[in-house]
């Protein structure tokens, strides 16, 4: 396994949601990562949400260490691919405020839900140059791929992920799926395939190697 790193000085950090719990659920530990650094400016946009879960999702961005408060685009929840047109100029916008980020994180292109894969495969349409990293979001679905990117995690880092996901999202603690044992289910797993024992994985499609001394 080869260990590659971002550059060192301040980096631009762009995440992408369909829906206001996405990222924070993919990879708030990485998020966590990124702010410990200190020289990080984390940009955030999500595709869909009702008035109160949009207000949970700009709490839950402040609490990841987001910069300002996330783009929200106001469209509807369960029907993005009805609405590509929408989709592709929110994330133009997005694009154009937010110039040369040096990462990029969005859903699978191959996600079982249709939100999260209309928007994953339309991110390396729009962002072009940036590394593009795929987070995955467990679920009923069972499309859980073999990803070939990981983010080790520290103890620290996944308790404070499940604190914020548990105290700034309460609408969904009633979902049968929604407890600290789910999420730390599969950091472990992939934390297990690193070897660590905590880790955030991706996907790349692709990613440039840059040889220069």
């Amino acid at each position: 396994m080869t260990s590659l790193g971002l550059p060192a000085g301040p980096l631009t950090v762009v995440a992408l949601g369909a829906h206001p719990d996405d990222i924070e659920i993919g990879c708030g530990g990485t998020l966590l990562a990124l702010a410990a650094r200190g020289d990080v400016e984390l940009r955030t946009l999500v595709l869909t949400g009702t008035e109160d879960r949009l207000a949970e999702g700009a709490a839950a961005a402040r609490a990841f260490g987001a910069a300002a408060p996330p783009v929200f685009a106001g469209l509807p929840d369960a029907r993005l691919p009805e609405h590509w047109g929408a989709v592709k100029d929110a994330l133009h916008r997005f694009r154009d405020a937010v110039p040369h980020p040096h990462l990029v994180l969005a859903p699978r292109p191959d996600d079982a839900h249709q939100d999260h894969r209309l928007l994953g495969t339309m991110v390396t349409t729009v962002w072009r140059g940036p590394l593009v990293l795929h987070y995955e979001i467990p679920k009923w679905d069972g499309d859980l791929g073999r990803p070939n990117v990981f983010v080790p995690l520290t103890d620290a880092q996944v308790i404070r992920k499940l604190e914020i996901l548990n105290q700034e999202f309460p609408s969904q603690h009633g979902r049968d799926w929604w407890d600290d044992e789910f999420f730390r289910s599969i950091l472990r797993l992939r934390g297990a395939e690193v070897p660590t024992r905590y880790a955030e994985a991706f996907f790349a499609a692709k990613a440039t190697l840059s040889l220069a001394g």
